[in-house]
C-alpha cells in the first residue's frame, strides 16, 4: 500500500483547469498583531499546478501566511498579487480552505456538502453532479446520509476536504490536514489530495510532517520567525537544505 501510495504521488500533474489567477507574488508581507510581527517583509513567488508545502518550527508564521493568502487576515503592510485584473470576491470563488479542525453543519454529509455548493452559485444538475462526484472521489458515498457529528475524526477531515473540492477551486489550502489523525486515516486524505494535485489544482499545505512532505510537495517553503528562508525543490530541500535552522527540522531536532 505505501509503495503504491507513493508512486501515485510523484505522477506528473495533468492540468484540467485554466489557471486564471496563479502565479501569487508576494512581495514585503507584513503582518503584526500589537507590537508582535508575525510575518516579518516576507516574499515569495507560487506559480500554477502541484503541491506546495510550508514546513517550519511552531510559531514560524505558516498557518498566519495561510490565512493571508486566502483573505482571511488583513496584511498589515505589502502586497499579494495575484494574475489577472480581477476583484477579491472573484479570486477567494477561485479558492477552499481546509483547516486542521474542520467545522461541520449539523447535518447529513450529503446535505454539508449540498450547502457550500448552495453557497457557491452552484445550482440544479450541476450541483448534483458535484456531490456525486466528491462522494466518489472522498469514498464517502456509502455513509452520504449519516450525520456529521457522529464520524470520526477521519470521516470528518474527509468531509471537509470533499466539501472543498465540491466548488472546483483552483488552489487548494491545508493547514494541517492529517495532524490529529492515524496513519491509515492520513493515508486516505493523502489518497484524495494526490488525485486533486493530479488533475491540476494548487495544494499549498502547512504540514509538520517531512515525510508527508516528501510524499506529496513538489516545492518546499521554509518559514522562521515570519520569513521564508528557502523556497527549493522536494529533493534539493531534503538532500542541501540552505540554513542550519531547515538542517535541524530535518532531522527532527530541536533549533536554538
Amino acid at each position: 500500500m505505501d509503495g503504491e501510495h507513493r508512486a501515485s504521488g510523484n505522477l506528473q500533474s495533468r492540468v484540467v483547469h485554466e489557471s486564471l489567477i496563479l502565479p501569487v507574488r508576494i512581495e514585503n508581507l507584513v503582518y503584526e498583531i500589537g507590537k508582535a510581527r508575525i510575518i516579518d517583509s516576507l516574499n515569495l513567488e507560487l506559480s500554477a499546478g502541484g503541491c506546495t508545502a510550508i514546513l517550519g518550527y511552531n510559531g514560524a508564521g505558516k498557518s498566519v501566511l495561510l490565512r493571508l493568502l486566502h483573505g482571511l487576515l488583513t496584511p498589515s503592510s505589502g502586497i499579494i498579487r495575484w494574475a489577472g485584473d480581477f476583484d477579491p470576491e472573484f479570486v477567494r470563488q477561485r479558492q477552499s480552505m481546509v483547516f486542521q479542525s474542520p467545522v461541520l453543519l449539523r447535518r447529513s454529509i450529503e446535505a454539508n456538502i449540498r450547502y457550500a455548493l448552495t453557497k457557491r452559485g452552484f445550482k440544479g444538475e450541476h450541483r448534483a453532479h458535484r456531490i456525486e462526484t466528491v462522494l466518489e472521489q472522498t469514498n464517502l458515498s456509502r455513509i452520504r446520509h449519516r450525520q456529521a457529528m457522529v464520524l470520526s475524526g477521519g470521516e470528518r477531515q474527509r468531509v471537509a476536504i470533499a466539501r472543498a473540492l465540491a466548488v472546483e477551486p483552483e488552489i487548494l489550502f491545508l493547514d494541517e490536514p492529517t495532524a490529529s489523525l492515524d496513519p491509515a486515516a492520513t493515508i486516505g486524505i493523502e489518497d484524495i489530495l494526490v488525485r486533486a494535485r493530479n488533475e491540476g489544482r494548487k495544494l499549498i499545505m502547512v504540514t509538520q510532517s517531512v515525510g508527508q512532505a516528501e510524499r506529496l510537495a513538489n516545492d518546499i517553503v521554509f518559514m522562521h520567525h515570519g520569513q521564508v528562508t528557502e523556497h527549493s525543490l522536494i529533493e534539493e530541500f531534503l538532500a542541501t537544505p540552505k540554513s542550519p535552522v531547515a538542517q535541524a527540522f530535518i532531522e527532527g531536532k530541536l533549533y536554538k
